[in-house]
C-alpha cells in the first residue's frame, strides 16, 4: 500500500538529508533545507520477475529513426543539428527579456501552420497577454492551443490529447501535487522535468521547456534538469542588443558547435540572414582594433577585436568581455617574459565586439595585434585580418578550415591576411606569414 515518506532537501543544491540540518554539508548554504512528503507505492518483485535478465546483445538492437521536422527559423534549426526532433525534450535558457517567450510562441505558430497540433503552457502571463504578443508577432493560428496553468496534472492531461510538441513556459513555475515543496523548488524541478520527459518519449511528443537563469547565467534549479533533457540551448547576449545568439551546449540529437543568431524586430525574433559582417564594420583605421574569422561549427565569423592599454595607478588589472581571461593573461606574460614589453606597468582591457564569445585558440593572434596596436597607439589597416594561435614559447601555429576562413574574409572586402601558412588554394587575398609573434611586433 501507498506510505508517506518524508526527508529533508537543500534547496541550493538539491542535497537529501534524513533530518534537518542548519548548514548544508555539499554548498555550505544556511537554513536551506526544507521538509518534503512523498507518497511512494512499494512493491516487491517475485523470484522469477527479479531473476529473469532484460538486457539484450547490442547487435540485435534496431536502430531508431528520429522523425526530425524544420521549426520554420533557419537559425532555430541550425543550432537544433538539423531541426526539431519528435519526442525529444528541449531546454531553452536565457536572461530576462531576451526573447526566450517571443521565439518559441513564434515557433509554435510556425508548427501551426505547417499542420501540427500544437500547446502552449504560459505559467506566468495571462491568456490576454499571451493574445497580444501572438498578434504583434503574427502567431494566431487555429492549431496552437494555449493553456493558463501551474498544476502538472492538468497540464499531463491536456498533453494526452494528441499534441505534436508543447512549450512549457516556464519550468519554475510549474507544481506537482504529489510533492509538498514549492514550485520552483529543487524537487518540484526534478519530478516535473521527469515526467515531461516520459511523456514526450511515450506520446513522441517534441517538448520546449523555458527555464529562468540565476545571477551567475545558469540554469535555475538543479544541475540534474540538464542532464535529464535531450537539448540545452542558452541565449547569449544583451536584452539591449538587437543580435541574439542561440547556443547548444548539449544535443543528444546533433552537434554542440552550431550556433543559432536571431535578430529582434518589432515583430519578435526572426533569423538573421547574412551575418557573416554584422560584427565587423569599422570604418577607419583605429589603434586598439583587429579583425579575425572564427568558427562556429561550419559558419565562419568575422570579429572586431578591441583593446585598451592604460596605465596602472596600482596594481595591473586585466579584464575581458568575449575571451577567456586567463588566456589574456596568458598571452600577456609571453609578451612579457618572451618579448620584454613591460605590461606589468599597464592595465589591460580587451572586448569582442558585437557580444559573442570566443571559444578557440584562432582568435589569439588579434588579440596580440590589438594590445600591442594601443600599447604602442599605431592604428591597424581596416581590412587585414589576423588568424592563428599563439602558444607559450611565442610561434603562431596553424588553425583548422583555414581556406574557409580566407574565403569568408574575401567575401567581406578584407585584401591582407597575416596567418601561419599560406592557404591550400588559390584565394584573392594577400597573405603574410609570420611564424611567431615576434614578427608581428616588428609590423607593428
Amino acid at each position: 500500500m501507498a506510505k508517506e515518506k518524508t526527508f529533508f532537501e537543500c534547496q541550493s543544491c538539491g542535497t537529501i538529508a534524513p533530518r534537518w540540518m542548519g548548514k548544508c554539508a555539499s554548498c555550505g548554504a544556511w537554513d536551506s533545507f526544507v521538509e518534503i512528503k512523498e507518497r511512494s507505492d512499494t512493491k516487491k518483485l517475485g523470484a522469477n520477475e527479479a531473476d529473469k535478465s532484460k538486457a539484450v546483445a547490442i547487435t540485435d538492437v534496431a536502430e531508431d529513426d528520429f522523425l526530425r521536422y524544420s521549426t520554420g527559423e533557419a537559425e532555430l534549426d541550425r543550432a537544433l543539428g538539423g531541426g526539431l526532433v519528435s519526442g525529444s525534450l528541449a531546454l531553452i535558457g536565457g536572461a530576462p527579456g531576451v526573447g526566450k517567450s517571443t521565439l518559441l510562441l513564434k515557433i509554435a505558430a510556425n508548427l501551426a501552420e505547417a499542420g501540427k497540433k500544437i500547446l502552449y503552457v504560459s505559467a506566468e502571463e495571462s491568456a490576454g497577454q499571451i493574445r497580444l504578443r501572438a498578434e504583434r508577432i503574427g502567431a494566431l493560428k487555429p492549431n496552437l492551443a494555449l493553456l493558463n496553468e501551474i498544476d502538472l496534472q492538468t497540464i499531463k492531461s491536456e498533453l494526452n490529447r494528441g499534441y505534436h510538441a508543447a512549450v512549457i513556459d516556464s519550468i519554475q513555475t510549474i507544481y506537482s501535487s504529489e510533492l509538498s515543496a514549492a514550485p520552483g523548488s529543487v524537487s518540484q524541478v526534478r519530478e516535473i522535468t521527469f515526467e515531461l520527459m516520459r511523456i514526450a518519449k511515450e506520446r513522441d511528443v517534441a517538448i520546449f521547456i523555458i527555464g529562468h537563469i540565476t545571477k551567475e547565467g545558469a540554469i535555475a534549479g538543479p544541475r540534474v534538469l540538464e542532464h535529464m533533457v535531450d537539448a540545452v540551448l542558452y541565449f547569449e547576449g544583451d536584452s539591449s542588443e538587437e543580435l541574439r545568439i542561440l547556443r547548444a551546449f548539449k544535443n543528444r540529437f546533433g552537434g554542440t558547435s552550431e550556433i543559432g543568431i536571431f535578430e529582434m524586430r518589432r515583430d519578435g525574433l526572426k533569423s538573421a540572414g547574412n551575418v557573416g559582417g554584422r560584427f565587423f564594420n569599422r570604418r577607419e583605421n583605429k589603434s586598439g582594433s583587429a579583425a579575425t574569422i572564427t568558427m562556429e561549427g561550419t559558419r565562419p565569423l568575422v570579429l572586431e577585436v578591441q583593446a585598451l592599454v592604460s596605465d596602472a595607478f596600482s596594481s595591473p588589472r586585466r579584464s575581458s568581455t568575449g575571451f577567456d581571461q586567463a588566456r589574456l593573461t596568458m598571452l600577456l606574460a609571453l609578451l612579457e617574459k618572451k618579448l620584454e614589453l613591460p605590461f606589468n606597468r599597464y592595465d589591460v582591457f580587451i572586448n569582442i565586439a558585437g557580444g559573442i564569445r570566443v571559444s578557440e585558440t584562432a582568435a589569439d593572434l588579434a588579440v596580440v595585434a590589438a594590445i600591442l596596436s594601443s600599447f604602442r597607439n599605431r592604428p591597424i589597416g581596416e581590412k587585414t585580418l589576423f588568424i592563428g594561435e599563439v602558444s607559450l614559447i611565442g610561434d603562431i601555429r596553424e588553425v583548422s578550415n583555414m581556406d574557409q576562413r580566407l574565403i569568408e574574409g574575401v567575401a567581406q572586402g578584407f585584401e591582407k591576411a597575416v596567418v601561419p601558412r599560406k592557404p591550400m588554394g588559390e584565394i584573392d587575398i594577400k597573405c603574410f606569414v609570420a611564424e611567431e609573434v615576434a614578427k608581428v611586433i616588428d609590423w607593428m
